[in-house]
């Protein structure tokens, strides 16, 4: 962008412009996408939304501006997050299953990881869950395994980020602080510490048969998403 065609907006009719912008959009808009719209500098623009990204945590607003998955987006506030989340659950038909959340949980603390080993760590078969994750656009294939019959590996995506609000994968919370006592953090840890999954694998397996066993035609490995 020469910068002779730059358009020059004092600071708040820029600020004012990226508002309207941030309003009608639906994913998190990149600095470079917001100059070439407005016609201003990257530089300005950059500077203009970290701006208003304080303003509104300043004022104590009910939404934030946030930088998440490379570009903006406005989030609501923390503080009332119960408040929405029951508003929205009441109409949202897309909303998550505890059993997609839990699958979704497993992919993105462990990714890259093979539908068996989602099902290693659940105990449960999952690939319907995992499908559906990849519907709603939070799960992608990421590669193939070498060994083990060239297994699918599945990972998050940029829309997962957005959805919670996270920069990178950097920023995911430690596991360990949702665990209630130190025998499940020893769990987790072992789960997650990136070793081979072959043992594990071996031993969901046995479990699974002998809860196959001792249920018969009523074992059902197939969960709803």
């Amino acid at each position: 962008m020469a910068e002779e065609e730059l358009t020059y907006l004092n600071s708040e009719s820029l600020k004012s412009a990226l508002e309207s912008l941030l309003l009608v959009a639906t994913d998190a808009i990149t600095t470079a996408d917001f100059a070439k719209v407005t016609n201003v500098a990257p530089a300005e623009v950059a500077e203009a939304l970290k701006e208003l990204a304080e303003e509104y945590m300043r004022c104590n607003r009910g939404f934030q501006l946030r930088e998440v998955a490379g570009g903006w987006r406005l989030f609501t506030h923390p503080a009332h997050h119960q408040l929405v989340s029951d508003f929205v659950l009441s109409w949202d038909t897309r909303r998550l299953s505890q059993a997609a959340l839990e699958t979704l949980a497993v992919i993105a603390y462990h990714q890259p990881v093979t539908r068996e080993g989602v099902r290693a760590i659940r105990g449960v078969n999952s690939d319907g869950v995992i499908s559906s994750l990849r519907e709603k656009n939070l799960v992608r294939e990421v590669g193939k395994e070498a060994d083990r019959g060239q297994a699918i590996l599945y990972g998050t995506t940029a829309l997962f980020l957005e959805r919670f609000g996270l920069k990178s994968l950097r920023e995911l919370p430690p596991l360990e602080d949702f665990a209630p006592d130190e025998e499940s953090k020893q769990f987790i840890r072992e789960r997650l510490s990136g070793r081979s999954f072959t043992s594990t694998l071996e031993e969901a397996t046995e479990d699974i048969d002998d809860e196959r066993s001792l249920l018969g035609d009523d074992y059902d490995t197939q969960e709803d998403a």
